[in-house]
């Protein structure tokens, strides 16, 4: 029997991420941290990693990101959920070194086998990466979920935050939105795997432009497109910078099918959370862009904020495989409106 590991599931990828509102709200109840004078980055700017100072000018980057299925076929969902979990270290400009895996499976359900193509697709990804996959720990699940603990390294120099970007800088994407737009058609059979093809191959694609883009003083701040839409990661980017940004939807790219099926209301459940709680801060937003820019992305692009006067130093650097630079708006100064729209 064919097993499609998207019927196991009630959210897909990123898209099953508790919605930001709530995810604030849970925050908000837990007490204050101890905070190490070491620690760089922490969760006050939403960044997509912890930073921790470790002396010599190197800092240790820390993250953890898992999620149930985005795809069916069992090898290439541990390649996204690995290509996924790596890029947060690369959006801080970092080189990861080292993961742990971890994996709740329901074992009478499905079957070792399935979970052992889940486990072969991360670790090509990581021997890609030159990652050592080093352990792990996994659950007895009723749900099937993946992911990857990892660490990474970053000369302090060359650290990267979504905090940091500068009014005038221009904003550049380098994936097209839709993986939540598409991976919802496929869970609904109005998809197949191999039409979902194209946008696998972009999450299996690694985000290591990022380490590159460490190194470019002209890069002022940088994020990798997830969970919360593009709508909310530039948010984030935009309260964390103390500006506004301005986005200029016709240059926004989008993967194949995302039109066609946006113009039937086909989107991801996370879609609306995203949207009601970021809906205050946008302007300019109508039926299709809301779609889009809301769609939550599984390993996504990134977004990077560039000094406008250095554009052209941007495109002088060696573009992995399935990455591109889309030219898709401006940082702006801070007004009560965070994104507009145009």
């Amino acid at each position: 029997m064919e097993i499609k590991l998207t019927q196991y599931s009630h959210g897909s990828g990123c898209g099953c991420k508790v919605a930001p509102s709530v995810l604030e709200e849970i925050l908000k109840g837990t007490g204050t941290s101890f905070i190490s004078p070491n620690l760089l980055v922490g969760n006050e700017t939403k960044d997509d990693a912890a930073v921790y100072d470790v002396g010599n000018g190197t800092a240790l980057i820390s993250t953890v990101d898992f999620f149930t299925p985005i795809v069916n076929d069992a090898f290439s969902y541990g390649k996204i959920a690995a290509a996924n979990a790596l890029s947060d270290v690369y959006a801080m400009g970092g080189k990861p070194f080292m993961a742990i895996a971890i994996l709740g499976f329901p074992v009478e359900k499905l079957g070792a086998e399935i979970a052992q193509q889940i486990i072969r697709g991360a670790k090509a990804i990581c021997a890609e990466a030159g990652v050592s996959l080093a352990g792990g720990h996994t659950i007895d699940s009723p749900e099937p979920f993946f992911g990857l603990s990892v660490n990474g390294f970053v000369e302090i120099i060359n650290l990267k935050q979504n905090s940091t970007a500068q009014v005038g800088d221009v904003l550049y994407l380098t994936k097209p939105l839709g993986t939540g737009v598409l991976s919802t058609a496929l869970k609904r059979g109005l998809l197949t795997d191999e039409e979902i093809k194209p946008a696998v191959n972009y999450m299996c694609s690694l985000n290591i432009l990022g380490e590159n883009l460490g190194k470019c003083g002209f890069v002022h701040a940088l994020t990798d497109v997830t969970g919360f839409g593009l709508i909310g990661h530039l948010t984030e980017m935009c309260e964390g910078s103390e500006v506004s940004a301005e986005i200029e939807y016709s240059m926004v790219p989008l993967m194949d099918g995302v039109k066609e099926l946006t113009a039937k209301f086909i989107y991801a459940d996370n879609t609306m959370r995203n949207w009601k709680s970021y809906e205050s801060k946008v302007q300019g937003i109508n039926g299709e862009s809301l779609l889009t820019l809301c769609d939550p992305q599984t390993s996504g692009g990134l977004l990077i904020a560039v000094d406008s006067l250095k554009e052209e130093e941007l495109f002088k650097i060696t573009l992995p495989p399935n990455t591109t630079l889309h030219r898709i708006g401006k940082v702006i100064a801070k007004r009560e409106t965070k994104i507009f729209i145009v």
